[in-house]
């Protein structure tokens, strides 16, 4: 007896699908660990790009951030939403990343030197299959804030279309007072970079 054989229109669209998903496995294996990306998203994306690969949006411009939230690397859960009311500093990373270990100790001492001054910062930790790793990155490179554990990227695709939405890993996405995104970079940061970031969202009434 021959095997069954599904409808040739099925096949079809089954071909289809396996392209389709590696074409997308492709773009995202592109655009992890990158030293930068391409920036913007669609015709109506209203933002400034600014020298060293910072993109900023201005004030009336702004779109709010997705609803962020999980279990962060220690197990705790978290939800960027309850931190409104503060400048919120979004780094995605991966213990596997070079250019996130090169930035990791400036991300450390900016978050220490703003703390006071209403900044938090929150990473999304993505792609480490288990959290053992990431846990000893943040040990070694001294960070201690907190990272939400996001091992497929779900979270990095919750971003709003037409927003400055991460496009790499590292990615690193500055939320104003109101929870509305208004700066982005797509590689890796020194300290002086980071704090033209920042910085202006702390002088904004």
């Amino acid at each position: 007896m021959s095997a069954c054989r599904a409808p040739r229109g099925l096949v079809t669209r089954r071909r289809a699908t396996v392209l389709a998903v590696g074409v997308t496995v492709a773009a995202l294996s592109l655009t992890a660990c990158g030293g930068g990306g391409a920036s913007g998203g669609s015709a109506d994306t209203k933002f400034v790009q600014g020298k060293g690969g910072v993109d900023t949006v201005a004030k009336e411009n702004r779109k709010d951030a997705p609803q962020l939230s999980g279990k962060t690397l220690e197990g705790k859960p978290l939800d960027v939403a309850d931190y409104k009311g503060k400048i919120v500093v979004l780094n995605v990373w991966g213990s596997w990343c070079a250019p996130c270990r090169a930035e990791a100790s400036n991300l450390a001492k900016v978050a220490k030197d703003t703390k006071a001054k209403g900044v938090q910062f929150i990473g999304i930790n993505t792609r480490d299959s288990n959290r053992a790793p990431a846990l000893r990155f943040e040990k070694e490179y001294g960070v201690d804030y907190p990272s939400l554990y996001d091992p497929i990227g779900k979270l990095m695709l919750r971003f709003p279309k037409g927003s400055l939405n991460p496009q790499a890993i590292p990615s690193t996405i500055v939320l104003d007072r109101e929870g509305r995104i208004a700066a982005r970079a797509l590689t890796p940061l020194s300290e002086e970079r980071l704090r033209t970031m920042v910085t202006p969202l702390i002088a904004e009434k």
